[in-house]
């Protein structure tokens, strides 16, 4: 059998662009969050390896935080409080052997994702 791993990439419809220099937050969820990682997307979008990957890619929940709201400051005009900051999923891996791939499409005003592979 070969060993899953963890990828994401953002979509940012509001633009029609990739969602590039975004940062990312990873947190293992058992009875608190415990963070394993913080990337920065590159250009397209896209993390430059894999977020979880070999002995680290375990069975369980964990958590994407996805930091828009400065993402889009930079590129619009948005309030002081903007309606979204951080982009939260939560999600479960129950097969190692799979590769889970979390995409987001966002907007300043909405956001969708999926299991993606």
């Amino acid at each position: 059998m070969k060993q899953g791993f963890l990828t994401t990439h953002v979509l940012d419809t509001y633009s029609g662009t990739p969602g590039k220099y975004i940062k990312v937050d990873l947190y293992f969820i058992k009875k608190n969050r415990k963070k394993i990682i913080t990337i920065v997307l590159n250009k397209d979008g896209r993390s430059n390896k894999p977020l979880l990957k070999d002995n680290n890619f375990i069975k369980g929940e964990y958590e994407l935080v996805f930091h828009i709201g400065k993402y889009y400051k930079k590129i619009t005009t948005l309030p002081k409080t903007p309606f979204l900051n951080e982009v939260i999923i939560r999600f479960g891996i129950s097969n190692t052997n799979e590769h889970y791939h979390i995409p987001l499409l966002v907007s300043p005003w909405s956001y969708s994702t999926y299991k993606g592979n």
